[in-house]
């Protein structure tokens, strides 16, 4: 099965934006882990816990002059220390690789997204960058995430992270969740504590692959306080 989501992006710093109440997380949780932006309907059989279950393995495939590299490697680098139950390796070969990065310059965009993403040459491309997962009930078994360099450092920072944590399993989008970067309508370019929390719950070892919105329900809660705990803590 598997789902895309694009989106605009943010930087490897840490916002300091309002603090959330526990509704307002787990409401945000649920919108972005078991609702689709661009499934359409889905049946209570393609609702369940999108994550990857192993070492999420980086591969950074660059096609732009634009010095990016460097930033890249370290806002994935810093994900563990950030989300707690992450693991993240950077490989230095696609075939590695389990989450792919495409720099690009917007000319190179379409084509990027059809070609190396879809491999399909009808494929229209949606939004100003994208993410691509492949996935199943048990895990995500690949991202590719395609974000353009040359259209200004907000934008790039702004994808560059929106992308990259929505291919770790909050692939969807909503206009109500207006203290996220998971919302096309915000211009967010830092990470928000927001997003974090919502990622953070997600990879808590309590969470597994495939669990249903009704399986989990009940222990959000705790699992929530736990992460509170751990994010505080790093203030």
């Amino acid at each position: 099965m598997l789902l895309h989501s694009n989106l605009l992006c943010s930087a490897p710093a840490l916002a300091a934006d309002p603090l959330s109440t526990d509704t307002e997380i787990i409401r945000g949780f649920n919108k972005t882990i078991f609702e689709s932006e661009y499934g359409g309907g889905q049946s209570p059989s393609q609702v369940y816990v999108r994550k990857f279950s192993k070492t999420v393995r980086f591969y950074l495939r660059i096609k732009t002059n634009k010095p990016v590299q460097s930033q890249l490697q370290q806002f994935i680098l810093s994900l563990p220390s950030l989300i707690s139950g992450l693991d993240v390796q950077l490989v230095n070969h696609p075939a590695r690789a389990n989450f792919v990065v495409h720099v690009v310059p917007r000319s190179a965009y379409v084509t990027t997204v059809r070609n190396a993403v879809y491999k399909d040459k009808n494929k229209t491309p949606q939004g100003r960058c994208m993410v691509r997962s492949i996935y199943s009930r048990s895990g995500i078994k690949r991202s590719d995430a395609v974000i353009v360099a040359d259209q200004g450092d907000s934008q790039f920072k702004r994808c560059m992270i929106e992308e990259i944590l929505q291919g770790l399993g909050p692939l969807n989008d909503d206009p109500a969740l207006t203290k996220s970067m998971f919302n096309d309508q915000t211009r967010f370019t830092t990470l928000q504590r927001f997003d974090r929390m919502i990622v953070s719950l997600l990879y808590d070892p309590a969470i597994k692959a495939g669990a249903s919105r009704q399986a989990i329900e009940a222990v959000l809660p705790t699992i929530l306080r736990r992460v509170r705990r751990h994010i505080d803590q790093q203030k």
